[in-house]
């Protein structure tokens, strides 16, 4: 892996605004780029599947074990998690945040319900070695990959409407979730966003549209632990045969912190899974992560017992999780994390994003790549 300085596209920023990309100020460059090698990919790809692999493992443990209170999942949803298990519910996307030396691949989190830089991913850096290098390849199948993927479910729809939604005061989700609607588009299905505040129930309390259009599957990218805890929550539970929520409510165990204590629990001897325990923390180099958290909120860490670096945030109330450290490479004070893909249950390529910090935050830097 290597870090190369370069030339922004003449009128790049037209160009990616054209494509969909909405908030790429201070958040998007392409003043740099990452080189890999072939072999480099293949390892990344093969780690992604393996540790993916084990992601099911344990929402199998999860459930056998009845580990709810473990997770802060509220019993009450276990029925529907493990419905949705039990039942294979189609899951479009996740991605993991892997650490890369140049040797060692490790998971750092897997962002499973609600993972956004997908347009950035998917589209963008693709556009954009069109231009640098046409003749250079990219691990980057996430576009066709999701078409596909989707295409592949519209047999498992309870009818070819499928709906969008997320919050209307967030431009990422947003964007996020408009791109997705258009590859189900593509795939063939009739799509429409409706702003997730307006979704409410009829008189036989289904999902209805503002219109009073029955909602039978539906797309949204808002955190299972936010719906849990709202009046709104119930209803997923009365209607989880009538109404297909994508992702699956079995996301909310992996997309759940305590989810990386227990890939080690069962896989301590993986090459891919640092140590993690819960609420002591093991050894005196650790990142201290609460259950819940967003874009490195309320993350610290810690070397030789000493805060190096912390972030604040409103999470925590359920805890901490402690995660054995791991030194990222540093590259011209830039410090990358691989986000890489899971499509349809199969690794799909990855986007880079680079902080100066220790901890990646919301405003760390998106950066291209490609491999030779």
């Amino acid at each position: 892996m290597k870090r190369h300085i370069i030339s922004p596209r003449f009128n790049w920023e037209q160009k990616v605004q054209e494509q969909g990309f909405l908030f790429y100020k201070d958040y998007y460059f392409e003043d740099a780029c990452y080189e890999f090698t072939a072999e480099e990919i293949d390892n990344i790809e093969t780690a992604t599947a393996a540790i993916y692999s084990m992601c099911l493992s344990v929402v199998q443990h999860v459930i056998d074990n009845d580990l709810w209170d473990e997770f802060f999942i509220p019993e009450a949803y276990a029925e529907l998690i493990k419905w949705s298990w039990e039942n294979d519910e189609p899951s479009f996307y996740g991605r993991f945040d892997l650490a890369y030396n140049g040797k060692d691949i490790k998971l750092l989190e897997f962002n499973a319900d609600t993972p956004t830089l997908l347009i950035e991913a998917g589209v963008i850096q693709w556009y954009w070695l069109q231009e640098y290098n046409a003749g250079l390849d990219q691990f980057n199948s996430v576009h066709e990959k999701l078409v596909g993927y989707i295409a592949e479910c519209k047999s498992h729809f309870h009818n070819n409407k499928l709906y969008f939604t997320c919050l209307s005061s967030d431009a990422e989700d947003y964007m996020t979730t408009k791109y997705i609607e258009e590859t189900a588009r593509q795939a063939g299905l009739d799509t429409e966003f409706i702003i997730l505040e307006s979704i409410s129930v009829d008189e036989h309390n289904q999902f209805i549209t503002p219109s009073g259009e029955l909602i039978r599957n539906i797309f949204k990218l808002y955190p299972y632990e936010w719906m849990f805890a709202e009046e709104f929550g119930e209803y997923l539970i009365t209607n989880k045969e009538k109404c297909r929520w994508i992702e699956p409510a079995y996301k909310a165990i992996l997309s759940n912190k305590m989810m990386l204590k227990y890939i080690y629990e069962l896989f301590p001897d993986s090459p891919y899974i640092l140590p993690c325990s819960y609420g002591v923390p093991i050894g005196s180099d650790y990142a201290k992560k609460p259950v819940f958290s967003r874009e490195g909120a309320n993350v610290s860490i810690v070397k030789d017992n000493v805060i190096i670096e912390e972030h604040l945030g409103e999470y925590g109330d359920e805890g901490y999780l402690y995660q054995q450290y791991f030194e990222l490479p540093e590259f011209d004070g830039y410090r990358p994390i691989l986000g890489s893909w899971i499509i349809g249950g199969e690794p799909a390529g990855m986007g880079i994003r680079e902080s100066s910090n220790l901890v990646t935050n919301a405003m760390s830097r998106f950066c291209p790549h490609y491999f030779k």
